[in-house]
């Protein structure tokens, strides 16, 4: 079964509840009745709730409706932000330069608006130290605490010690902040080229 409506001949029910071009109810009528003032009115008959008992059917412009329900769907697709989980895989016994490297890239990640889930992997002996994983877990969630928050606390998986780490702003606050700052770059810019 289609979504699309039903429209003029392939409505197939004796009755409908018929409903003008303006919202105004006009009451049940034969299907023939409807589709002779659908012609008459040079609209289309469309079936808008075919569940009804007996099922609602309005006068409009069939071509018309359905433009305007993709435009719809376009804005509310162009308005949906997705959201992005990067990753990030440290070592409990990490080197001072490589932990603040990994934490650029935690902060990079955050300040685009994505979410960073920061695994920890543990190895042979590294095992039986799972406190050395919460530690630098938890030094991290300090050092980017001005950017994001932590949505899950540290927990063991296995061999791993995840936690996700989630931005103050959403995607689309970072999206914008981002035009702004590039507006004012280009208008600095132009103001120096006069």
């Amino acid at each position: 079964m289609s979504a699309e409506p039903r429209i003029n001949d392939r409505i197939r029910v004796p009755e409908v509840r018929l409903v003008g071009p303006n919202g105004e109810q006009v009451g049940i009528v034969s299907v023939q009745d409807a589709l002779r003032l659908a012609q008459e009115s040079d609209l289309d008959l469309v079936e808008v709730a075919p569940t009804a008992r007996p099922p609602v059917a309005k006068l409009m412009d069939y071509g018309k409706f359905k433009y305007e329900s993709a435009v719809k769907a376009r804005e509310s697709r162009k308005n949906q932000s997705n959201t992005i989980i990067k990753e990030i895989k440290l070592r409990p016994k990490i080197d001072p330069h490589d932990y603040e490297t990994k934490k650029g890239h935690v902060v990079r990640f955050l300040k685009s608006g994505d979410k960073v889930k920061v695994t920890i992997m543990f190895r042979g002996r590294e095992q039986s130290r799972p406190e050395l994983g919460r530690r630098l877990l938890a030094r991290l969630a300090e050092d980017v605490q001005d950017l994001g928050t932590v949505e899950s606390q540290p927990k063991q998986d296995g061999r791993n010690m995840v936690m996700v780490i989630g931005p103050h702003k959403r995607r689309s606050e970072h999206k914008a902040e981002a035009r702004a700052a590039a507006g004012d770059k280009t208008r600095r810019e132009q103001g120096e080229a006069v």
